[in-house]
Protein backbone atom coordinates (compact mmCIF):
# COMPACT_ATOMS: atom_id res chain seq x y z
CA UNK A 1 0.00 0.00 0.00
CA UNK A 2 1.36 3.43 -0.95
CA UNK A 3 1.81 6.12 1.68
CA UNK A 4 -0.65 8.96 1.07
CA UNK A 5 2.18 11.43 1.63
CA UNK A 6 3.79 10.31 -1.63
CA UNK A 7 0.96 12.04 -3.49
CA UNK A 8 1.55 15.41 -1.81
CA UNK A 9 3.18 17.01 -4.91
CA UNK A 10 0.03 16.29 -6.92
CA UNK A 11 -2.20 17.53 -4.13
CA UNK A 12 -0.15 20.66 -3.53
CA UNK A 13 -0.31 21.70 -7.19
CA UNK A 14 -4.07 21.25 -7.22
CA UNK A 15 -4.85 22.86 -3.89
CA UNK A 16 -3.19 26.21 -4.61
CA UNK A 17 -5.50 29.04 -3.70
CA UNK A 18 -6.98 31.20 -6.43
CA UNK A 19 -4.46 33.90 -5.52
CA UNK A 20 -1.54 31.50 -6.13
CA UNK A 21 -2.77 30.29 -9.51
CA UNK A 22 -1.19 31.70 -12.63
CA UNK A 23 -1.89 31.69 -16.32
CA UNK A 24 1.64 30.31 -16.71
CA UNK A 25 0.46 26.86 -15.59
CA UNK A 26 -1.67 26.56 -18.73
CA UNK A 27 -0.54 24.47 -21.69
CA UNK A 28 -0.47 26.02 -25.14
CA UNK A 29 -3.39 23.77 -26.08
CA UNK A 30 -5.46 25.09 -23.20
CA UNK A 31 -4.60 28.72 -23.92
CA UNK A 32 -5.65 28.24 -27.54
CA UNK A 33 -8.90 26.57 -26.48
CA UNK A 34 -9.77 29.37 -24.04
CA UNK A 35 -9.00 32.07 -26.55
CA UNK A 36 -10.97 30.27 -29.25
CA UNK A 37 -13.93 30.18 -26.86
CA UNK A 38 -13.50 33.91 -26.09
CA UNK A 39 -12.94 33.13 -22.43
CA UNK A 40 -10.80 35.36 -20.22
CA UNK A 41 -7.77 33.28 -19.22
CA UNK A 42 -7.35 34.72 -15.72
CA UNK A 43 -11.04 34.33 -14.90
CA UNK A 44 -11.07 30.71 -16.04
CA UNK A 45 -7.98 29.96 -13.94
CA UNK A 46 -9.53 31.67 -10.92
CA UNK A 47 -12.76 29.67 -11.17
CA UNK A 48 -10.93 26.36 -11.54
CA UNK A 49 -8.42 26.98 -8.76
CA UNK A 50 -11.15 28.11 -6.40
CA UNK A 51 -13.04 24.89 -7.12
CA UNK A 52 -9.95 22.71 -6.66
CA UNK A 53 -9.14 24.45 -3.41
CA UNK A 54 -12.48 23.26 -2.04
CA UNK A 55 -11.35 19.65 -2.59
CA UNK A 56 -7.71 19.92 -1.53
CA UNK A 57 -7.68 22.50 1.25
CA UNK A 58 -7.80 19.75 3.91
CA UNK A 59 -5.01 17.69 2.42
CA UNK A 60 -4.34 15.24 -0.42
CA UNK A 61 -6.82 12.82 -1.94
CA UNK A 62 -6.42 10.12 0.71
CA UNK A 63 -8.74 7.61 -0.93
CA UNK A 64 -6.99 7.67 -4.30
CA UNK A 65 -3.57 7.63 -2.68
CA UNK A 66 -4.47 4.56 -0.62
CA UNK A 67 -6.14 2.58 -3.40
CA UNK A 68 -4.51 3.57 -6.68
CA UNK A 69 -0.87 3.26 -5.75
CA UNK A 70 1.45 3.93 -8.69
CA UNK A 71 -1.10 2.79 -11.27
CA UNK A 72 -1.57 4.58 -14.56
CA UNK A 73 -5.12 5.22 -15.69
CA UNK A 74 -6.83 5.91 -18.99
CA UNK A 75 -10.42 7.13 -18.93
CA UNK A 76 -13.02 8.95 -21.01
CA UNK A 77 -15.66 11.52 -20.16
CA UNK A 78 -18.84 10.00 -21.58
CA UNK A 79 -22.32 11.42 -22.08
CA UNK A 80 -25.16 9.52 -20.39
CA UNK A 81 -27.96 11.40 -22.13
CA UNK A 82 -28.77 13.64 -25.09
CA UNK A 83 -27.56 17.21 -24.78
CA UNK A 84 -25.19 19.92 -25.94
CA UNK A 85 -21.58 19.97 -24.78
CA UNK A 86 -19.98 22.99 -23.12
CA UNK A 87 -16.97 23.48 -20.88
CA UNK A 88 -14.19 21.48 -22.52
CA UNK A 89 -11.66 24.39 -22.35
CA UNK A 90 -12.43 24.69 -18.62
CA UNK A 91 -11.87 20.95 -18.17
CA UNK A 92 -8.45 21.43 -19.77
CA UNK A 93 -7.65 24.10 -17.17
CA UNK A 94 -8.51 21.59 -14.43
CA UNK A 95 -6.14 19.02 -15.96
CA UNK A 96 -3.36 21.60 -16.25
CA UNK A 97 -3.83 22.61 -12.62
CA UNK A 98 -3.54 19.01 -11.42
CA UNK A 99 -0.65 18.26 -13.78
CA UNK A 100 0.80 15.07 -15.30
CA UNK A 101 -2.40 14.27 -17.21
CA UNK A 102 -2.44 13.94 -20.98
CA UNK A 103 -5.67 14.52 -22.84
CA UNK A 104 -7.36 14.21 -26.22
CA UNK A 105 -10.43 16.29 -27.03
CA UNK A 106 -12.96 14.09 -28.83
CA UNK A 107 -15.93 16.49 -29.12
CA UNK A 108 -15.93 20.26 -29.30
CA UNK A 109 -18.19 22.61 -27.37
CA UNK A 110 -21.53 23.20 -29.04
CA UNK A 111 -21.68 19.60 -30.30
CA UNK A 112 -24.83 17.61 -29.75
CA UNK A 113 -24.05 14.43 -27.80
CA UNK A 114 -25.97 11.30 -26.91
CA UNK A 115 -25.64 8.33 -24.55
CA UNK A 116 -22.27 6.64 -24.94
CA UNK A 117 -20.56 9.51 -26.77
CA UNK A 118 -17.03 10.09 -25.44
CA UNK A 119 -16.11 13.76 -25.34
CA UNK A 120 -12.67 13.79 -23.69
CA UNK A 121 -9.96 11.12 -23.15
CA UNK A 122 -7.45 11.47 -20.33
CA UNK A 123 -4.52 9.39 -19.11
CA UNK A 124 -1.91 9.63 -16.40
CA UNK A 125 -1.28 8.68 -12.77
CA UNK A 126 -4.51 7.31 -11.35
CA UNK A 127 -4.32 9.58 -8.31
CA UNK A 128 -4.02 12.64 -10.53
CA UNK A 129 -6.90 11.64 -12.82
CA UNK A 130 -9.14 10.78 -9.88
CA UNK A 131 -8.20 14.02 -8.14
CA UNK A 132 -9.30 15.98 -11.20
CA UNK A 133 -12.45 13.95 -11.86
CA UNK A 134 -15.08 15.69 -9.76
CA UNK A 135 -14.02 19.27 -10.42
CA UNK A 136 -13.73 18.56 -14.15
CA UNK A 137 -17.18 16.94 -14.23
CA UNK A 138 -18.74 19.67 -12.11
CA UNK A 139 -17.83 22.26 -14.73
CA UNK A 140 -18.69 20.06 -17.71
CA UNK A 141 -22.08 18.88 -16.42
CA UNK A 142 -23.18 22.33 -15.27
CA UNK A 143 -22.09 24.22 -18.36
CA UNK A 144 -23.41 21.51 -20.68
CA UNK A 145 -26.74 21.74 -18.86
CA UNK A 146 -26.87 25.47 -19.58
CA UNK A 147 -25.97 24.87 -23.23
CA UNK A 148 -28.57 22.11 -23.55
CA UNK A 149 -31.35 24.28 -22.12
CA UNK A 150 -30.33 27.17 -24.38
CA UNK A 151 -30.40 24.92 -27.43
CA UNK A 152 -33.98 23.88 -26.61
CA UNK A 153 -35.06 27.54 -26.49
CA UNK A 154 -33.14 28.42 -29.66
CA UNK A 155 -34.74 25.51 -31.49
CA UNK A 156 -38.17 26.61 -30.28
CA UNK A 157 -37.83 30.02 -31.96
CA UNK A 158 -35.92 28.86 -35.04
CA UNK A 159 -37.15 30.52 -38.22
CA UNK A 160 -38.86 33.43 -36.44
CA UNK A 161 -35.95 35.85 -36.58
CA UNK A 162 -35.85 36.11 -32.78
CA UNK A 163 -32.80 35.20 -30.70
CA UNK A 164 -32.48 33.84 -27.17
CA UNK A 165 -30.58 35.96 -24.66
CA UNK A 166 -29.40 35.38 -21.11
CA UNK A 167 -29.50 37.69 -18.07
CA UNK A 168 -27.31 38.54 -15.06
CA UNK A 169 -29.08 35.85 -13.02
CA UNK A 170 -25.91 33.79 -12.91
CA UNK A 171 -24.06 31.77 -10.28
CA UNK A 172 -21.74 34.13 -8.38
CA UNK A 173 -18.21 33.75 -9.74
CA UNK A 174 -19.27 31.80 -12.83
CA UNK A 175 -20.89 34.47 -15.00
CA UNK A 176 -18.25 34.35 -17.74
CA UNK A 177 -18.44 30.58 -17.99
CA UNK A 178 -22.24 30.35 -17.86
CA UNK A 179 -22.65 33.02 -20.50
CA UNK A 180 -20.14 31.14 -22.63
CA UNK A 181 -22.31 28.03 -22.25
CA UNK A 182 -25.29 30.05 -23.49
CA UNK A 183 -23.33 30.84 -26.64
CA UNK A 184 -22.49 27.16 -27.04
CA UNK A 185 -26.22 26.42 -27.02
CA UNK A 186 -27.02 28.94 -29.74
CA UNK A 187 -28.00 31.87 -27.53
CA UNK A 188 -26.67 35.42 -27.28
CA UNK A 189 -25.31 37.29 -24.29
CA UNK A 190 -26.96 40.29 -22.72
CA UNK A 191 -24.71 42.65 -20.76
CA UNK A 192 -21.91 41.02 -18.78
CA UNK A 193 -22.09 43.46 -15.88
CA UNK A 194 -23.45 46.81 -14.77
CA UNK A 195 -20.96 48.94 -16.66
CA UNK A 196 -20.91 47.61 -20.22
CA UNK A 197 -24.53 48.57 -20.90
CA UNK A 198 -27.32 50.45 -19.14
CA UNK A 199 -30.71 48.91 -18.33
CA UNK A 200 -33.28 51.34 -16.97
CA UNK A 201 -35.73 49.42 -14.77
CA UNK A 202 -38.76 50.51 -12.77
CA UNK A 203 -36.76 51.56 -9.72
CA UNK A 204 -34.52 53.74 -11.89
CA UNK A 205 -37.58 55.34 -13.47
CA UNK A 206 -39.00 56.06 -10.02
CA UNK A 207 -35.70 57.53 -8.82
CA UNK A 208 -35.33 59.76 -11.88
CA UNK A 209 -38.95 60.90 -11.94
CA UNK A 210 -40.04 59.32 -15.21
CA UNK A 211 -38.93 57.28 -18.21
CA UNK A 212 -37.76 60.22 -20.31
CA UNK A 213 -35.85 61.74 -17.39
CA UNK A 214 -34.16 58.41 -16.67
CA UNK A 215 -33.07 58.07 -20.31
CA UNK A 216 -31.74 61.63 -20.33
CA UNK A 217 -29.83 61.08 -17.07
CA UNK A 218 -28.13 57.90 -18.28
CA UNK A 219 -27.19 59.42 -21.62
CA UNK A 220 -25.68 62.42 -19.87
CA UNK A 221 -23.73 60.21 -17.45
CA UNK A 222 -22.54 57.66 -20.03
CA UNK A 223 -22.86 58.96 -23.59
CA UNK A 224 -22.52 56.26 -26.20
CA UNK A 225 -23.14 53.38 -23.79
CA UNK A 226 -25.75 50.86 -25.02
CA UNK A 227 -29.03 51.68 -23.30
CA UNK A 228 -32.14 49.57 -22.82
CA UNK A 229 -35.41 50.58 -21.14
CA UNK A 230 -37.69 48.16 -19.32
CA UNK A 231 -41.38 48.87 -20.00
CA UNK A 232 -44.41 47.37 -18.30
CA UNK A 233 -47.06 49.13 -20.37
CA UNK A 234 -47.64 50.30 -23.92
CA UNK A 235 -47.64 53.90 -22.65
CA UNK A 236 -44.09 53.42 -21.35
CA UNK A 237 -43.06 51.94 -24.69
CA UNK A 238 -44.39 55.00 -26.48
CA UNK A 239 -42.67 57.35 -24.03
CA UNK A 240 -39.37 55.48 -24.45
CA UNK A 241 -39.61 55.62 -28.23
CA UNK A 242 -40.36 59.32 -28.15
CA UNK A 243 -37.28 59.83 -25.95
CA UNK A 244 -35.11 58.08 -28.53
CA UNK A 245 -34.68 54.65 -26.95
CA UNK A 246 -33.55 52.06 -29.48
CA UNK A 247 -33.70 48.94 -27.29
CA UNK A 248 -36.81 48.24 -25.22
CA UNK A 249 -37.49 45.36 -22.84
CA UNK A 250 -41.15 44.30 -22.70
CA UNK A 251 -41.60 43.05 -19.14
CA UNK A 252 -44.29 40.43 -18.46
CA UNK A 253 -46.49 41.64 -21.30
CA UNK A 254 -49.22 39.41 -22.79
CA UNK A 255 -48.77 38.47 -26.44
CA UNK A 256 -51.40 40.94 -27.65
CA UNK A 257 -49.70 43.88 -25.94
CA UNK A 258 -46.33 42.76 -27.30
CA UNK A 259 -47.72 42.75 -30.83
CA UNK A 260 -49.00 46.30 -30.31
CA UNK A 261 -45.58 47.35 -28.96
CA UNK A 262 -43.88 45.83 -32.00
CA UNK A 263 -46.22 47.68 -34.35
CA UNK A 264 -45.50 50.95 -32.53
CA UNK A 265 -41.74 50.38 -32.55
CA UNK A 266 -41.62 49.63 -36.28
CA UNK A 267 -42.38 53.30 -36.86
CA UNK A 268 -38.89 54.03 -35.49
CA UNK A 269 -36.05 52.63 -37.64
CA UNK A 270 -33.44 50.57 -35.80
CA UNK A 271 -35.47 49.92 -32.66
CA UNK A 272 -35.21 46.42 -31.19
CA UNK A 273 -37.55 44.78 -28.70
CA UNK A 274 -36.89 42.15 -26.07
CA UNK A 275 -39.51 40.01 -24.33
CA UNK A 276 -38.78 39.11 -20.71
CA UNK A 277 -40.51 37.80 -17.63
CA UNK A 278 -42.69 34.74 -17.22
CA UNK A 279 -41.56 33.15 -20.47
CA UNK A 280 -42.03 29.41 -20.95
CA UNK A 281 -40.41 27.08 -23.43
CA UNK A 282 -43.80 25.74 -24.48
CA UNK A 283 -44.92 29.20 -25.66
CA UNK A 284 -41.56 30.54 -26.87
CA UNK A 285 -42.60 30.24 -30.51
CA UNK A 286 -45.79 32.21 -29.86
CA UNK A 287 -43.84 35.00 -28.17
CA UNK A 288 -41.27 35.11 -30.97
CA UNK A 289 -44.09 35.30 -33.52
CA UNK A 290 -45.16 38.68 -32.09
CA UNK A 291 -42.15 40.17 -33.87
CA UNK A 292 -39.82 40.77 -30.93
CA UNK A 293 -36.11 40.53 -31.63
CA UNK A 294 -35.07 38.77 -28.42
CA UNK A 295 -36.44 36.51 -25.72
CA UNK A 296 -34.57 37.05 -22.44
CA UNK A 297 -34.53 33.89 -20.29
CA UNK A 298 -33.01 34.01 -16.80
CA UNK A 299 -33.69 30.32 -16.27
CA UNK A 300 -30.91 29.43 -18.70
CA UNK A 301 -28.34 30.18 -16.02
CA UNK A 302 -30.25 30.02 -12.74
CA UNK A 303 -32.34 26.88 -13.22
CA UNK A 304 -30.82 24.61 -15.87
CA UNK A 305 -30.41 20.96 -14.91
CA UNK A 306 -26.90 19.53 -15.15
CA UNK A 307 -26.27 17.26 -18.12
CA UNK A 308 -25.34 13.73 -17.05
CA UNK A 309 -21.70 13.06 -17.94
CA UNK A 310 -19.39 10.55 -16.25
CA UNK A 311 -15.79 9.39 -16.24
CA UNK A 312 -15.38 5.78 -17.40
CA UNK A 313 -12.19 3.74 -17.21
CA UNK A 314 -10.87 2.49 -20.56
CA UNK A 315 -9.01 -0.81 -20.70
CA UNK A 316 -5.44 -0.64 -21.99
CA UNK A 317 -4.89 -2.20 -25.43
Amino acid sequence: MTDARSFMPIAQSARSSAADCAIGMLSLETVAALRGARLHLAEAVRAVCTALDEDFRYGPDVTSAATAGDAQLRAEVVAREVGVLAGVPVALVVLDAIGDISRTVLRTDGSRVGPGDAVLRVSGPAAAVLGAERTMLNFLTHLSGVATATRAWADAVAGTGAAIRDTRKTTPGLRQLEKYAVRCGGGENHRMGLGDAALIKDNHVAAAGGVAKAIEAVREAAPGLPLEVECDTLDQVQESLAAGATLILLDNMPAGTMRAAVAEARRYPGVRLEASGGLRLSTAGEVAATGVDYLSVGALTHSSRALDLGLDFVAED
